[in-house]
């Protein structure tokens, strides 16, 4: 499998690697084997996208979204969620109650690739398109016709590579093309991380940058108007959970970890 991906887009090969491993691990906390599958094809070393404290925050998004977003499916089963910046995650797998619609959004590089690893799948659909354009809106808004559940939209691993003037700009696409309402679970970074990117363990073995940071969800729904902050947890609540390292990390550095933020409009 050849990909060409650019530099945002590489970061997906962090969050490919650390499901892999871990899903070969004895004592699995996730399990992921199109991840397993996808790097062996790519024949790559996961040594630099798979660090101690990458993997465990990679680990506790994935548990911690896994279970907010079951949640919601289970309120709604005919939810239609927008996976933001996809990359190669396979959430869809783990979700599926043979009912939710389900659209996985990249930029063009970046559905290529998932073109190369992923199949056509029934209630998938696959966009390449920019997040800060609203043209990717369209089939969406087709699919909620019929459907009462307000949409979904998460972003893993999206908005620190985003200034907040765009992340302005996504959240005002989302209010203008979906005026029911809806969810966005977004992953939050915070000042700190970006002002020490190069520090951080993984992301500084590619050429992403990390854009913005917040120190509370609130400045992302002071944004633009009609946006309304419901919950926010860090990545800290699962991951100390685990080890002792990452409990010592959560006393010493508790606002330090991303954190996902759950907003509503």
């Amino acid at each position: 499998m050849n990909l060409k991906l650019g530099d945002v887009q590489t970061t997906a090969l962090i969050p490919l690697a650390v499901k892999a491993n871990e899903t070969l691990r004895k004592h699995a906390r996730i399990r992921d084997q199109k991840a397993v599958e996808i790097i062996r094809a790519l024949r790559i070393d996961t040594k630099q996208y798979d660090k101690f404290m990458s993997h465990e925050g990679v680990i506790a998004r994935t548990i911690m979204l896994d279970r907010q977003l079951k949640g919601i499916i289970q309120k709604n089963p005919d939810t239609v969620v927008v996976n933001v910046g996809a990359g190669f995650d396979d959430r869809f797998s783990r979700m599926d109650n043979g009912r939710i619609l389900w659209f996985d959004l990249d930029l063009p590089d970046a559905i290529a690739a998932r073109r190369k690893a992923f199949p056509e799948r029934d209630r998938v659909t696959m966009i390449a398109g920019n997040a800060l354009e609203d043209k990717w809106c369209k089939p969406v808004q087709e699919a909620l016709a019929g459907r009462k559940a307000k949409p979904v939209f998460i972003a893993e691993g999206l908005f620190m590579y985003l200034t907040l003037d765009q992340i302005r700009t996504f959240l005002e696409i989302l209010k203008n093309n979906f005026p029911g309402g809806g969810i966005l679970i977004a992953e939050q970074n915070c000042k700190m991380m970006q002002k020490n990117e190069k520090h951080h363990d993984t992301v500084k073995n590619t050429n992403a940058h990390f854009m913005s940071g917040t120190d509370s969800g609130q400045e992302i729904a002071d944004l633009t108007d009609g946006f309304r902050l419901v919950e926010e947890h860090s990545f800290n609540e699962e991951m100390k959970k685990y080890s002792i390292r990452a409990k010592i990390f959560a006393l010493l550095l508790p606002k330090l970890n991303d954190r996902w933020a759950t907003f509503q409009w």
